[in-house]
């Protein structure tokens, strides 16, 4: 008897199964320029195994959703509809990011003020993506808001973003495979096998509270190891000027779907690099362009960590301006970049996580629920608020003359 599936071979989960509905939307040239985006933007620089995309990730967040929602399938949480939702819209949660992932979302937000996941509402609503969804007997709509947290239905939300997520699961593994780190091996399977729900909001044996304070953990180290690495943001910072400054001649921020898909990471970078001279900014852009591509990076002179409490709003405009003065260099030449991050992922409904549901059966009882405030998970609750970074750079001939500026006016950064 033939297979109702194809399988794709994974080196993080071994086998994927794909139905025919999904392996349509795959095959699709919109799902197919996930492959030219790399998932950890500048990080391969750093860490030169990290030339994954969004494309495998995305068929990794797909599979890691369809088996937690086997499990509540067999709980009686979920019927066999949307199972099939809830793997589709995890198959197209990334289906919006831009060049360089994340990174391309900063210019979208000093430009437009969107996020990935508006734009990539719009791609399932109005582009040939919804009608490959809608003919593969989807309401598209749903999987539109569902793909992104906006469902009526909490838990099934939580399966696609948050803190029990399928989509944090699989890029914590990911990630920690193709760059070498050796922060992110979390127990999935454990934390997958113990979900339930209570009061339509996703829930975790208590038996499994270890694993999800050691996936917190391994989140919490990767950004501190692999994302917010100083030297990948060197190169992330020097790319994201050089977009904002070619953004007019480029038109990268685009309101037009046509144009938005067509952008992939090396055409971005091919573009920036052969613009025109017409401009200081436009020679400025392809000149930063270029030393990125030649790895010739930008050098950290100054970090500082904030924690708790976090650091308070700043007038990047004028830091930069006021360094650049005392050390008697041109503005340009002086980077200023705060990366900032929630140290526990944020619900769905984008506000921070306070706490945790809980579930227990004592023999063979009925089913308890309470809810665990973050604070009371020793581990968790000592990293937990925000990580803010704040960090200047400088080139290489201008380094000292740069540090002792911003040593000056912020105080030693050790």
């Amino acid at each position: 008897m033939a297979r109702k599936y194809l399988q794709i071979v994974d080196p993080i989960h071994g086998f994927i199964n794909v139905y025919a509905r999904e392996a349509d939307i795959i095959d699709n040239r919109i799902f197919q320029r996930l492959r030219r985006i790399r998932q950890l933007a500048g990080a391969h620089l750093v860490y030169p195994g990290a030339q994954h995309s969004r494309f495998e990730h995305s068929l990794g967040t797909m599979h890691v959703a369809g088996q937690a929602s086997s499990i509540l399938a067999e709980k009686g949480y979920l019927d066999h509809d949307n199972v099939a939702n809830l793997r589709v819209a995890a198959l197209l949660h990334d289906i919006g990011h831009g060049p360089f992932s994340h990174l391309f979302e900063e210019v979208l937000q000093k430009k437009k003020k969107i996020s990935h996941e508006k734009v990539g509402e719009q791609i399932i609503l109005r582009s040939e993506i919804g009608d490959v969804v809608s003919a593969g007997g989807f309401d598209k709509s749903f999987i539109g808001r569902l793909a992104f947290g906006n469902s009526r239905y909490p838990f099934m939300n939580e399966i696609i973003s948050g803190g029990l997520s399928a989509d944090m699961m699989d890029y914590l593994l990911r990630d920690g495979y193709f760059t070498g780190a050796e922060h992110a091996k979390i127990d999935f399977k454990r934390i997958i096998n113990s979900l339930d729900v209570h009061k339509q909001k996703l829930s975790l044996d208590k038996s499994a509270l270890r694993s999800f304070e050691s996936m917190m953990i391994s989140r919490y180290q990767m950004f501190r190891a692999v994302y917010f690495h100083k030297t990948v943001r060197a190169a992330e910072v020097m790319l994201l000027e050089a977009m904002l400054l070619a953004d007019g001649e480029l038109g990268l921020a685009t309101d037009k779907l046509e144009n938005y898909v067509q952008f992939t990471d090396e055409l971005v970078i091919s573009r920036l690099v052969s613009l025109p001279k017409a401009s200081h900014d436009l020679r400025r852009a392809s000149q930063l362009a270029l030393d990125y591509q030649e790895r010739r990076l930008l050098k950290c002179v100054y970090e500082k960590i904030f924690m708790k409490p976090r650091m308070g709003r700043m007038d990047v405009p004028a830091l930069q301006k006021e360094i650049a003065r005392r050390a008697k260099v041109d503005e340009s030449e002086v980077f200023v970049d705060i990366s900032k991050t929630p140290s526990i992922p944020l619900a769905p409904s984008k506000k921070e996580s306070k706490s945790i549901i809980l579930t227990s059966r004592a023999g063979g009882g009925p089913k308890e629920a309470y809810e665990l405030p973050i604070s009371e998970i020793p581990l968790v609750a000592a990293i937990s608020g925000f990580m803010d970074i704040l960090r200047i750079y400088a080139r290489q001939q201008f380094r000292k003359k740069v540090e002792m500026a911003a040593q000056i006016i912020l105080g030693e950064n050790r």
